[in-house]
């Protein structure tokens, strides 16, 4: 594969947790967010998109999201828990993609807010002005993601370097 080709990054938020007497990172999801995450699944799928690697939080609501997403899509892409997407800031989760391997070339972040909503506004530096509005007017509520793209390899992923292509709650 050429790095000339666009990467292609989805950043999904969890579904809705439940807060049961436990540590934030062992917060299982509620009912609605058991609900929501399939929704998420089956539309990630009829979007077409091929997944290479998805990069999933290691908290139990970011697994189980992810759990209940990936069986809607036709193929499981390569699955890495990773600690560092708990509760990271935008820079953080920068620095998680930038070290992605060049072989992928579509990838799904499954992680929480503000930092999965701040990426997308820090990533964006152009935008689909439909997807624009409606993440501005949604912001990042649970089980929402949103699709960029952007040119070149991994490591050089920084601001303002992605296009906002889509962007989806359930609500929508």
């Amino acid at each position: 594969m050429s790095v000339a080709e666009p990467r292609r990054i989805v950043l999904l938020r969890h579904a809705k947790a439940d807060w049961p007497q436990v540590a934030d990172h062992e917060r299982p999801l509620a009912e609605r967010g058991r609900k929501d995450a399939p929704v998420a699944g089956r539309r990630l799928a009829d979007s077409g998109f091929d997944f290479d690697l998805a990069l999933c939080s290691t908290s139990t609501r970011t697994r189980e999201t992810w759990k209940l997403a990936v069986h809607e899509l036709p193929h499981r892409p390569k699955t890495v828990y990773e600690e560092r997407i708990y509760d990271a800031s935008p820079g953080e989760l920068v620095t998680v993609l930038n070290e992605t391997p060049e072989d992928a070339r579509t990838v799904v972040l499954i992680g929480h807010n503000p930092g999965v909503h701040g990426l997308a506004e820090v990533l964006t530096g152009r935008a689909d002005a439909g997807a624009r509005d409606r993440m501005t007017r949604r912001g990042f509520p649970t089980s929402a993601f949103a699709v960029l793209t952007f040119d070149g390899p991994w490591k050089t992923l920084e601001p303002g370097a992605a296009s906002l292509d889509d962007y989806w709650a359930p609500s929508e």
